[in-house]
């Protein structure tokens, strides 16, 4: 991986180390796996959040269309695609940069909506409290303890998964964006360039 390599000249390379025998290891084996590791779990994540939009291309018309993108029967489908084929691509380690970039854009945009949008303080009314301190069986004994506060525990650990989530992907998807796939990518290693 070029990150590290450029910062210092070669005899500077290996004297930046407290044990200067490791640095073939760091530099060969250790940094491309963890660059690798770190690409495939990004690209792997998008993919699984983007399997139900795939399935159902045209479901998040309202969403987009919330969020300013007209026409929604247009944006849903490429937002569906970009999500699952870009964390394909992005985890392949495929045309990286331009893929990243526009899935950090994407990214950052639903950042903004989680923050901008947060879930409300309450799954239940005050009727479905009431109907659960009754003892119906319409819930089960987890969900039980999860909504005993009306669900505003529960929806305050969501919003913060949400949020996490979004930042950790969109952080992840613009390091990608400017640094490349690193040297264990079909962009490397196939296609011998990247943008």
């Amino acid at each position: 991986m070029t990150l590290q390599t450029t910062a210092f000249a070669p005899e500077q390379q290996k004297t930046r180390y407290y044990l200067p025998f490791l640095a073939g290891f760091y530099e060969s084996f250790a940094q491309p796996f963890a660059w690798t590791a770190f690409r495939v779990a990004i690209g792997g994540m998008l993919m699984v959040e983007g399997y139900p939009k795939i399935m159902a291309p045209m479901a998040q018309i309202g969403f987009v269309e919330n969020l300013g993108f007209y026409p929604g029967w247009l944006w849903s489908p490429t937002l569906a695609a970009m999500q699952f084929f870009g964390g394909l691509m992005i985890a392949l380690g495929l045309f990286t940069r331009p893929i990243a970039l526009a899935n950090g854009v994407m990214l950052a945009i639903t950042l903004w909506f989680h923050y901008a949008h947060p879930y409300g303080h309450a799954l239940l009314t005050d009727g479905g409290i009431a109907a659960l301190k009754a003892g119906s069986d319409l819930f089960t004994p987890t969900a039980t303890v999860r909504l005993m506060d009306g669900g505003t525990k529960f929806l305050e650990q969501v919003q913060t998964k949400a949020e996490l989530a979004s930042l950790f992907w969109t952080g992840g998807a613009f390091l990608f964006a400017a640094c490349g796939a690193g040297s264990w990518s079909l962009d490397r290693q196939v296609l011998k360039r990247e943008f």
